[in-house]
């Protein structure tokens, strides 16, 4: 179980106080799960040492430009995800791998990961940052030199001299990565469109959520992602055959019975929630009637322990068909 949700919400779920960048184990009868919450600067500490020397790598970390990059660069974190789950994947130890994302509309940014990455590096910026390391001769050496020279002069004005010396060394040193980069997130995004990959987009009945949920069904369609589904969570189905009407009717002619009549009064209550909740999602299949829905009611508290997703396990099992070995699931909470 891999989260890229910075929020805490899965070690809390699990009865854990925390999660590591890397996978552990969880307390578990009858069966094995592992967890771990994605650290983006670790894990791309870790792909740095993984490809390259120690001495580059060395030089890379504590480069400053490399620290800036690695934790604020727009795009890093969904990166990072699909290098992480490359890596997971690569090693073949789990019958099942199952993402969580954050639950916003930028969830599937990393589906962006690929492109988003080959645009930085084939940049102008980039080239021309590591077109003096990359330069063969001596007479392209000086032409290319001259070229960084009026480039770097009128940058430096805007960013700083110091910040620029840094990139360029950033990049210099990073060079011989940048294929990697790109061929690793390319196989991940690939595999994210196999038959052995499926998405579940998990929303509540909420309009707002709904819409989302919209959202991220037609773009899974553009991209060619196996969807599996909707599930709709913290739904209030109606638990006796009584329309609102009658109970509230019925609340009245209640007499002197105040429970009878709270307890008449919130069903109907309920039964109206259940009717909006139905024309909701009316809307939504309408708009997508081919996409399987599962309905999980709503329960009482949060879910902070393993018995709590076992129960929410076997709403999903009676009603879900078989999941496939390699699971991402999209959660709109």
């Amino acid at each position: 179980m891999l989260t890229i949700d910075p929020a805490r919400r899965l070690a809390q779920a699990l009865g854990l106080d925390e999660l590591s960048n890397e996978p552990s184990a969880v307390p578990l009868e009858g069966g094995e799960l592992d967890a771990m919450m994605l650290d983006m600067r670790r894990t791309f500490d870790d792909m740095v040492y993984a490809h390259s020397t120690p001495d580059r790598a060395e030089k890379i970390i504590a480069n400053p430009f490399y620290q800036t990059v690695s934790s604020s660069f727009s795009g890093t974190q969904e990166y990072m995800a699909m290098e992480k789950l490359g890596q997971l994947h690569a090693r073949g130890e789990w019958d099942l791998i199952v993402v969580d994302t954050p639950p916003s509309r930028s969830a599937l940014d990393f589906l962006d990961a690929p492109q988003r990455m080959s645009t930085f590096l084939d940049g102008r910026m980039i080239r021309l940052l590591s077109s003096p390391a990359r330069a063969g001769g001596k007479g392209l050496r000086k032409i290319v030199g001259a070229g960084f020279g009026l480039f770097a002069k009128a940058v430096s004005t805007i960013v700083g001299g110091q910040l620029l010396t840094d990139a360029s060394a950033f990049v210099s040193a990073f060079d011989t990565m940048f294929g990697g980069f790109r061929e690793r997130a390319t196989r991940t995004y690939e595999l994210l469109r196999s038959g052995g990959t499926a998405f579940l987009v998990v929303a509540t009945p909420e309009p707002d959520a709904l819409r989302e949920a919209a959202y991220f069904v037609d773009r899974l369609a553009g991209e060619g992602m196996p969807l599996a589904g909707l599930v709709l969570n913290r739904t209030h189905p109606v638990l006796a055959p009584l329309s609102a009407a009658k109970a509230r009717t019925a609340a009245e002619n209640a007499g002197s019975s105040r429970l009878a009549s709270a307890v008449l009064r919130l069903h109907a209550d309920r039964v109206d929630l259940a009717e909006r909740e139905e024309r909701l999602l009316a809307r939504f299949t309408g708009a997508h009637p081919s996409v399987p829905v599962v309905r999980v009611p709503a329960v009482a508290g949060d879910i902070s322990d393993l018995d709590g997703l076992r129960a929410v396990g076997e709403r999903l099992a009676d009603q879900a068909p078989p999941v496939p070995p390699v699971g991402t699931v999209r959660s709109l909470r």
